[in-house]
């Protein structure tokens, strides 16, 4: 049965993986500016250009205004707009963008979305297979040449297969000759012209089971002749073909006896030789080796070899249609063909026939010391060519000799096909015809014969009577004869009385047998000499074997008596072993001949109990009795209970049997339902008795072949049975059905023609249902049933022809032929009636196989509904009652199986509810709509009375399964009556007939109902759209965030809608947008739902690296909503069925700025759940959207905003720029997929280990609320949301970027595949990567016009109402958004065109409320501006100019766009690497054409003011060039930033953007305290801002407050005169001058202050923040930061020494050089990362600027003496460095305690230089000078930048003495920090000790001594040094001493030489110093004066007063 639009149901759905690429053909190629790399190498000359040029900052304090207006003049504008500034009016305008986004569209969203990964769609149906003839692997065998030594006599060959391990001949003999025509010629007398079908010289073998244990085994036969095989052998042995001339004569005499034999002996033959092949070795072989192999066969003394050469012309590749099996490794379906040769035969012993000898040698031969290879062989070459049979090989003949097409012509030499005897059972339906016997005899024993029998053979015959001319002619030839004979012999056995045979006899049976066929069997003895007057052959025995016994074939082994005479009349309907009166036997009657019998056939069953039941149900068709079976006589008064008794024997059949019998014996089980029989004249009910034992068989089948089921569940035998071969036996009398007559059997059928093509007429045996639904929306000629008809009518003859019998009876013609009457029971209400009485093990049979039930049911009624020419009348009369009602309680009671099992056994309750499932849908096509929902409403109701009770995932799963699959339906949307209007109907949902439904047509419009009710699952909607409700509940239900533990079944219920869309989508019935739209009716609830998960979707802003999400509402509370999107009682009371009510909150409570809850979705879920939304909005009708937008709240329309806002971010294009970087770089660029890729799988990862486990999912969900976002509302919370920090870190996100394409690679491996991406990714092609951003990017474009179009729809709304402007704001934040991402061009000018009609409209809206979105909106225009895709560009600048237009308009200035636009330049420039002003140049251009054409506003100021505002952006474009040119050196750079910033000293909003763009710029350099300062200063400058505005005493009161934290803030004061004042228009407007921005100022430089270790100054911060908290009682901020205190103090404290907190080293650069440009001259302190060592500065240096001017022309100044400018080479730049230490007067000292003080603040720094008086660095100790240097910088460090300007220089010089005291007073330093270290340290200790005591030291402290203290000096100035210097000695040697004695405490044994030597020394020591420290200066120490002295200047470190 057809159902026509069946392939457009769900589960045919095009859109999957590989379907997806055609439908994707034809798109535009969408232009992405991240795609378009610039030319690079161009790009970099001009780089280099500028670096080579001057360095100069600027000419002009700000850049030359003259230049560059000269530069902006001479630039190219873009294309202007055509009609920009014409005034149109709002809705032309409106009509126009619209027209212009509708054109071109994409019909079908989803052929662009890549299609969800999932396994065989649940409910796709596979079509099963046509029952066809069963075949292994198949092998074809080519017999090519068989040449002996000599050539004297014609030699016959058989090939067949043998299993040794199984010990079973594996498949018949193949008989063939190679004989030439000359030597069949010698036969003549014997050979009638032989048939074609016996010249066959290449066979087909099937190998059902293929194994290491399968040999090929040929014997040959050559013409009985006089002498054993040995001597007939010898000649074949002795001769060499090489020595034939030599034996000429003996061969001639060979030769003639041969002829004689032939001549007389020629119908005889003898056993002559064989041999035998591994078959695997040759399988194997030819698939590994290419050269040619050497199968060694043989001796080992004479190398027998198989030579095989290959042959490539015939690699057959077959693929298995056929149902093969066998282990993998034996396949012999991929082998190369191979060419053997076989050289080696061995001599056939005439007393080793019999097969076991065989299996004995072939054991043998695969033993390495085989006993074979010590005989003697007989050398030949067979050539055989061996390889896999191809699929539809030409002039095959089958065994039974018919024809296989194609055979094109029937005089080619044919293939045989040889039939496989498989070693162990297969199990398939007979569905050939197939009958024959074969006979193998075996032995004989005439030993105790009397007479001379020696040369016996055996004379077969197949007889129907007992006369000579009975012998049927049914025997099939071997080689080279007639086709069929009537008489076969054996081969004869010289001189042996007991021969053993291995002859095969194959006959063909007749079709139906009598008790007089018997196999004749006749003994001869051949006498060989021809001697007088005795015969050639002797008969000297008999015996038979009858053919039926009782009824029965008989087969198997035999052991017959034979008897001496011919056998007396009517013998053959007895056994010869009965013993007959007056017969001779041999050997007294003992059976003496051993023969076996087997039958291949498809009519003769050989299981006893099959047999019974076909005989009794024959008996009763032809009303025969008594009926014989076996001994027992039937009468028919107990033939009931026979019957009964049989029907239920079938149980305990072999399985084999049944299934070859299974087509007929389920067709009898039928008939016995449909027709209960006759007896006796009582109708006999065997209903119950055929219900149970088919429940029993089917299971039996499903237990053993568990194997050969679908993903159903379904076993392929019993679907296809249904789909192929049931039908209805009882057809009316005047059924249509065709063909010949043929009584109450089944319907059977053979094709020979095997191809794996199904004959034609078998495609209307299709088990779906024919269906009479509504079939094509718009109408369709005929009804779908006359087409049908026609269908069947035109494939009747087909069927015929195809041997499909069927049967056509009349009533009386029946009842006189078998005396019952045709009692009319319809076959599915038996059915239906027999599984609902069933009960215990049956009904738990049939539940097990539900399926089998369910399909037979709807197979049996459409069969029904077609032959009762029902399929016109109306559904509703269709049925009786009483079919409905057992079909009802059937549903009923298998949900209730289903809800009450599935926790026990889940695997049957899948597989019943997808059985369950697939049975309502079928009916759908069948019954009346309003029953079948009914009974799907039954399920429902019980599914979720259960769920209520018990909130259990599995089941909520199993009822997705179940909705899947009913909703997979081909006429679904039709079934959720899409046209009909929200009026509650009577019935839940009645049947529309399809006339009325059509009339309806799509025309009607959507009445002004409650339009709400269309959108929300309201009891209307539900009834109405009955499925579709139901999904939407599904979805609903799961998706609720306090659904416990569904977060499993996120994806799969998902994936059912994603599904149903994307299959309506593609289905060409639904392609006009009307119908599309009527369609999406459906599923408008679908956005409320959506809705409300939005908190949980997956949030794909997050890794966007823009702000964060927008908040909901502006700052109004949002209103409590009365009606939730989804009203409860109907998410759970499934139309009209109540259940207790789960409560559920109202859907808007959410506070719009709810953070997320629960468990968010994975990306892939949320992917997909939004693409279905854009296909609800993409599709629905605007009107009804507009409407129910009007109905909405303005929180909730807020909540569609952010719904929008997600999808721009969900479906944003990631730049896909092919391979053409290498290595990291094209991973970081990687396609869109990777990086979403590697966060779902982790999702991924998650659900599936996560699945639904309560207690587990409960936590992770905990531990998600923790990591809650801040509120999206507020623009400071976390680190997180910074704009800059997010911006400015790309570097940092892009190695995240790269692990994750790592990590992702490494995913793929182990998970399912997912989505595009299965191979690694860099094995991808450069197609596949093209096409795939063709693709995204279209996706991406689509996605976000459909997203515009929604905000145009929304906006509109706005406009109809003229309420809810507050939503505007939202609308603007979706549009800047999508500008914000990554668009395509095409998208962008309607983005630009709709952000131009609504500022039109709602001007007020950007200028006064959104100020915040002005600012956005200006950066993301002046981005656009400047893009390299000139269309964007062009629209970007018109934007941008009629933005200023309308401000302009609105108060004639437009100081706040100026402002804004400024900032976003300033901001643009400082933060975007790959920036161009080149682009920019030209859009300021456009606007400044627009500015000049723009009549209408040419009189005002405006014109002059857009130039004034472009040349001043021209401006900072140029200072934005020259940052350019540093970007390598970030010193420069940073020194541009800073005088942009101080060029902005006057507005605060810029000045703020650079000082936010340094931050930046330091934290990608990891100069975190530099970071910190910026900010600080951001901070302070918002300070005085803030203060000016508003009086809050906890406020900071402007820099003064933030002194402590550095001195440097001052300079951000706002008192010079031109200040401006906050309250001016457009000034202090952005989101930092409030005190949320100031508090998030402050906390990020706390963070940077921490990161860079300044624990201290996080401490002074915090104390500005602190009271702003207390004010305003925010606890839970406070705790946070007493936290970070916490840590902050508790790190001081660890890390007091300071070595573990370096905080920067210092250097002074000068600079020096004409080419330095205005650097020249200027001196510097640079501050670099701790420990920097000057050698690393200075080859930094060196290498940048060496770069810049070339290496020859740099150098660096080595020594730090004052450079004199005029000795330098003027055209080389010079660079002296020196490293320099903070300098502390000692009255500084007192403050700068800790290491951080000392650290800290620094403005003072100091180096020193040694000098002597004659010019020298160095002299000896009496002349050598020392110069410090005190260098003053203008700012403290750290500063905002890393170099600073020094302003002072100061120089002291010291004298020799001067030096020699602090160089005595450092060494006492260290000896003392030595000695008092803890932990101590013995070898610091000793080697500061060795420097002081150790007497080689020289210039140490004795020389010291000597030189400065020897005599007191003359002069009296230096009376003070000399005293401070011999004190310094004391000091030295106490120190020394105290040093000595630890070291003492600390040393090993090891050591107490080293210290004695040093306590010696040291001693030394002391004693040379003692006189010269204990001298005093006698001056020094006169009494103390009075105090009116005046003091002298030297003394005044004295505390002693000094009179002269």
């Amino acid at each position: 049965m057809v159902n026509r639009y069946h392939k457009l149901g769900t589960g045919f759905n095009p859109n999957t993986l590989d379907k997806q690429k055609e439908r994707q053909r034809g798109l535009p190629k969408q232009v992405f500016e991240s795609d378009e790399l610039p030319d690079s190498s161009a790009y970099q000359d001009e780089q280099d250009d500028l670096k080579r040029r001057s360095m100069s900052i600027d000419d002009t304090p700000r850049g030359s205004w003259a230049c560059s207006i000269f530069d902006l003049k001479n630039s190219q504008p873009d294309a202007l707009l055509p009609h920009l500034l014409d005034r149109a009016p709002n809705e032309e305008i409106d009509r126009h963008n619209e027209d212009q986004r509708k054109a071109n569209r994409h019909r079908e969203v989803f052929a662009l979305h890549p299609a969800l990964d999932e396994d065989e769609p649940i409910e796709r149906h596979c079509v099963p297979e046509v029952p066809k003839e069963h075949f292994g692997q198949r092998l074809l065998v080519k017999c090519l040449s068989l040449k002996f030594e000599i050539e004297i006599e014609p030699i016959f060959a058989s090939l067949a297969l043998y299993d040794v391990k199984e010990k079973k001949k594996i498949s018949e003999n193949f008989f063939f000759d190679l004989n030439s025509e000359q030597t069949k010629g010698m036969l003549k007398p014997h050979i009638q012209t032989a048939a074609i079908s016996t010249l066959a010289r290449s066979a087909i073998f099937s190998i059902t089971y293929p194994s290491q244990d399968v040999f090929l085994v040929i014997k040959l036969e050559k013409v009985l002749q006089q002498g054993d095989i040995g001597e007939c052998a010898e000649p074949y042995m002795v001769f060499k073909e090489a020595d034939n001339t030599k034996n000429k004569e003996k061969l001639e005499k060979l030769r003639g006896q041969s002829e004689q034999f032939c001549q007389r002996l020629g119908k005889y033959r003898m056993p002559f030789a064989w041999t035998a092949i591994h078959l695997m070795n040759i399988v194997n072989s030819a698939g590994s080796l290419e050269r040619d192999t050497e199968l060694e066969m043989g001796l080992p003394e004479r190398k027998g070899s198989w030579s095989e050469r290959r042959n490539s012309s015939i690699v057959g590749r077959r693929s298995l249609e056929r149902t093969t099996s066998g282990d993998e490794s034996c396949s012999l379906t991929s082998f190369r063909p191979a060419t053997l040769t076989v050289t080696n035969f061995f001599k056939q012993e005439g007393d080793r026939l019999s097969d076991e000898d065989l299996f004995k040698f072939l054991a043998d031969m695969r033993r390495p010391s085989s006993v074979l290879r010590r005989l003697r062989p007989i050398t030949a070459q067979l050539k055989l060519d061996i390889s896999p049979a191809p699929d539809n090989p030409h002039y095959c003949l089958t065994p039974e000799l018919m024809q296989v097409k194609p055979y094109p012509d029937s005089r080619v030499r044919p293939t045989r096909e040889i039939l496989e005897f498989p070693p162990r059972d297969v199990y398939v339906p007979n569905t050939t015809y197939r009958n024959i016997l074969y006979v193998y005899p075996q032995s004989l024993n005439f030993a105790n014969r009397q007479g001379s029998a020696r040369n016996i053979t055996v004379k077969v015959q197949f007889m129907n009577g007992e006369d000579i001319s009975n012998a049927l002619p049914v025997i099939f030839g071997k080689s080279s004869c007639a086709e069929y004979a009537k008489e076969a012999y054996t081969a004869v056995v010289y001189h042996n009385r007991s021969p053993d045979f291995h002859d095969e006899i194959k006959i063909k049976l007749p079709a139906s047998l009598t008790d007089h066929h018997h196999i004749l069997f006749t003994f001869y003895h051949v006498s060989c000499q021809q001697k007088q007057n005795t015969p050639l052959e002797t008969p000297v025995g008999y015996t038979w074997i009858p053919m039926l016994q009782n009824g029965r074939l008989r087969t198997g082994h035999f052991c017959l008596p034979v008897s001496l005479e011919k056998p007396p009349q009517s013998y053959s309907v007895l056994s010869p072993e009965v013993p007959l009166p007056g017969m001779k036997w041999v050997d007294n009657h003992r059976g003496v001949f051993n023969c076996e019998v087997v039958t291949v056939s498809a009519l003769h069953t050989q299981d006893q109990y099959l047999d019974k039941f076909f005989a009794l149900v024959h008996a009763l068709d032809e009303h025969t009795f008594p009926v014989r079976i076996g001994d027992m006589r039937i009468m028919e008064n107990n033939l009931e209970a026979e019957l009964k008794t049989s029907i239920a024997a079938l149980n305990s059949t072999q399985l084999e049997p049944v299934l070859r019998f299974l087509h007929l014996l389920l067709d009898k089980l039928v008939v016995l339902v449909v027709r209960p029989p006759v007896i006796a004249g009582q109708i006999v009910n065997l209903g119950q008795a055929s219900f149970e034992v088919m429940a029993s068989i089917v299971n039996r089948l499903h237990k053993y072949l568990d194997t050969s089921q679908d993903q159903h569940g379904r076993n392929s035998l019993l679907s296809s049975y249904i789909h192929y071969v049931f039908r209805l036996p009882n057809m009316d009398p005047n059924s249509p059905s065709p063909g010949p007559g043929g009584l109450g059997g089944s319907v059977h059928y053979a094709t020979m023609a095997r191809s794996a093509v199904r004959p034609a007429s078998l495609n209307l045996n299709r088990s779906r249902s024919l269906s009479n639904s509504n079939p094509d929306i718009s109408g369709t000629p005929t009804s779908p049933d006359d087409e049908v008809r026609s269908i069947i009518g035109s494939k009747a003859m087909e069927r015929s022809g195809n041997r499909m019998s069927s049967h056509t009876e009349s009533a009386s013609f029946l009842q006189t032929l078998t005396g019952r009457l045709p009692t009319k029971k319809l076959f599915h209400e038996e059915l239906a009636l027999q599984w609902v009485v069933s009960s215990g093990s049956v009904r738990e049979g049939a539940l097990q196989q539900a399926w089998f039930f369910f399909e037979l049911m709807v197979k049996s009624i459409i069969q029904h509904l077609y032959f009762a020419d029902r399929l016109e009348s109306p559904r509703k009369n269709r049925f009786p009652e009483r079919f409905m009602d057992d079909i009802t309680a059937l549903v009923s009671t298998i949900a209730g199986d289903i809800v009450t099992r599935f926790q026990k056994d889940l695997e049957l309750v899948e597989r019943l509810n997808m059985s369950l499932a697939f049975f309502l849908n079928d009916l759908l096509s069948v019954m009346d709509r309003g029953f079948v929902f009914t009974l799907v409403r039954t399920y429902w109701k019980q599914v979720s009375t259960k769920l209520y009770a018990l909130q259990n995932p599995t089941l909520e799963s199993l009822r997705l399964d179940f909705l899947r699959i009913v909703c997979s339906h081909e006429h679904y949307v039709t079934l959720n009556l899409p046209c009909s209007l929200l009026t509650p109907p009577a019935s839940p949902s009645p049947s529309v007939s399809s006339a009325t439904s059509q009339s309806s047509g799509f025309s009607t419009h959507v009445q002004d109902q409650k339009i709400a009710n269309m959108f929300e699952l309201s009891v209307p909607f539900r009834e109405q759209h009955y499925l579709a409700g139901l999904v939407l509940a599904e979805l609903a239900i799961i998706l609720d965030p306090e659904a416990e533990g569904m977060f499993g079944l996120h994806k799969k219920v998902i994936s059912v809608v994603h599904n149903l869309l994307s299959s309506h989508d593609s289905d060409p019935r639904y392609a006009d947008p009307e119908v599309k739209a009527r369609v999406a009716m459906l599923y408008l609830p679908l956005i409320g739902i959506v809705m409300e998960t939005l908190p949980q979707l997956h949030d794909f802003t997050e890794s966007h690296n823009q702000w964060s999400r927008p908040g909901g509402t502006g700052g109004e509370e949002p209103e409590v909503e009365g009606n939730s999107m989804i009203s409860q009682t109907v998410a759970n009371a499934i139309a009209g069925t109540s259940v207790p009510q789960m409560s559920r909150p109202s859907s808007f409570l959410l506070n719009p700025q709810a953070t997320r809850q629960h468990g968010t979705f994975s990306a892939e879920s949320s992917r997909s759940l939004l693409i279905c939304l854009l296909w609800v909005l993409k599709n629905a009708d605007e009107m009804v959207l507009q409407k129910w937008f009007t109905d909405l709240s303005v929180s909730q329309l807020n909540r569609i905003l952010d719904m929008l806002y997600l999808c721009v971010s969900c479906f944003e294009y990631k730049a896909h720029v092919l391979f053409t970087m290498q290595g990291k770089k094209a991973f970081e660029r990687m396609n869109s997929l990777t990086f979403k890729k590697s966060k779902d799988m982790k999702a991924k990862l998650e659900e599936a280990i996560l699945g639904s486990i309560g207690a587990r999912q409960e936590m992770v969900r905990r531990s998600r609320g923790q990591l809650e976002r801040s509120p999206s509302g507020s623009a400071f919370g976390s680190q997180e949301n910074l704009r800059w920090r997010k911006d400015m870190t790309h570097w940092r996100q892009n190695s995240e970027k790269m692990d994750k394409s790592h990590r992702s690679v490494r995913f793929r491996d182990t998970l399912p595949r997912y989505g595009r991406i299965q191979e690694p990714l860099l094995a991808r092609t450069r197609a596949e990567l093209e096409h795939e951003a063709l693709i995204d990017g279209n996706l991406a474009t689509e996605a976000n016009i459909i997203i515009l179009d929604t905000l145009e729809i929304i906006v509109q709304t706005v406009s109809v109402t003229e309420s809810k402007e507050s939503i505007l704001g939202g609308v603007l934040k979706v549009l800047l958004h999508s500008m914000a991402c990554n668009q395509s061009a095409l998208y962008l000018q309607h983005c630009f065109a709709t952000q131009r009609a609504l500022v039109s409209k709602f001007p007020e809206l950007l200028f006064e409320e959104e100020t915040e979105q002005c600012a956005d909106l200006c950066l993301r225009l002046l981005r656009s501006c400047s893009s390299s895709i000139s269309t964007i560009r062009a629209h970007a600048s018109a934007s941008l100019y009629l933005l200023m237009r309308q401000n302009f308009e609105i108060g004639n200035n437009f100081a706040r766009v100026k402002m804004q636009v400024t900032m976003s330049l300033s901001s643009l420039v400082g933060t975007s690497q790959n920036f161009n002003e080149e682009f920019l140049r030209r859009s300021l251009k456009t606007i400044l054409t627009y500015a000049e054409e723009d009549l209408e506003l040419r009189e005002t100021t405006f014109p002059d003011q857009v130039q004034d505002l472009v040349f001043n952006l021209h401006m900072i474009l140029s200072d934005t060039v020259k940052m350019k040119e540093h970007q390598e050196d970030p010193e420069m750079l940073i020194d541009l930033m800073y005088r942009i910033a101080k060029g902005y000293q006057t507005s605060p909003d810029l000045r703020l953007t650079w000082l936010q763009n340094m931050a930046g710029k330091h934290a990608e350099r990891t100069n975190h305290a530099e970071a910190a300062q910026c900010l600080v200063h951001s901070a302070a400058l918002v300070a005085e801002y803030l203060s000016m505005l508003e009086d809050r005493k906890y406020l900071p009161v402007g820099c003064v407050t933030f002194q402590n934290i550095s001195s440097n803030v001052l300079e951000e004061s706002a008192v010079s005169d031109d200040v401006v004042s906050p309250d001016e228009e457009g000034i202090c407007s952005g989101k930092y001058f409030t005190e949320a921005g100031l508090v998030g100022l402050l906390e990020q430089g706390a963070a940077s202050f921490s990161m860079a270790g300044m624990y201290e100054a996080v401490n002074e911060v915090y104390k500005v923040l602190i009271p702003i908290h207390e004010a305003n009682r925010d606890a839970k901020k406070l705790a946070t930061i007493h936290g970070k205190l916490q840590e902050a103090f508790s790190k001081i404290v660890h890390q007091s020494t300071g070595w573990e907190r370096m905080f920067g080293t210092y250097f002074r650069v000068g600079i020096y050089g004409s080419k330095f440009g205005d650097l020249d001259e200027q001196e510097f302190v640079y501050k670099e990362p701790a420990i920097t060592k000057l050698a690393e500065i200075s080859h930094r240096l060196e290498g940048f600027y060496g770069e810049r001017f070339g290496e020859e022309q740099v150098e660096v100044i080595k020594d730090s003496n004052p450079v004199d400018k005029c000795k330098l080479d003027p055209n080389k730049a010079f660079i002296q460095i020196t490293y320099v230490e903070p300098y502390f007067d000692t009255y500084e000292m007192k403050d700068r305690i800790t290491y951080f003080d000392k650290n800290y603040n620094l403005r003072r720094f100091v180096y020193c230089t040694p000098f002597t008086l004659d010019g020298r660095a160095h002299g000896d100790l009496h002349e050598q000078y020392k110069r410090k240097t005190i260098l003053t910088t203008s700012h403290a460090f750290p500063y905002i930048k890393t170099r600073i300007n020094i302003i002072h220089k100061e120089e002291i010089i010291s004298m020799p003495i001067e030096v020699a005291i602090e160089d005595m007073q450092k060494k006492t330093q260290e000896l003392a920090f030595a000695t008092h270290q803890d932990p101590s340290d013995a070898k610091m200790l000793q080697m500061v000790l060795q420097g002081s005591v150790g007497t080689t030291v020289n210039q140490g402290p004795l020389e010291v001594a000597q030189v400065f203290l020897s005599e007191i000096p003359s002069d009296p100035k230096l009376y003070r040094h000399h005293n401070k210097l011999r004190l310094c000695f004391k000091d030295f040697t106490k120190r020394c001493e105290d040093a000595l004695r630890k070291n003492k405490s600390l040393i090993g044994p090891d050591q107490k030489e080293y210290q004695r030597e040093l306590e010696r020394n040291y001693h030394r020591l002391k004693e040379s110093l003692q006189p010269l420290i204990n001298r005093k200066i006698p001056q020094l120490y006169k009494p103390v004066l009075q105090v009116n002295s005046h003091r002298d200047s030297f003394s005044r470190m004295s505390l002693r007063k000094l009179e002269m």
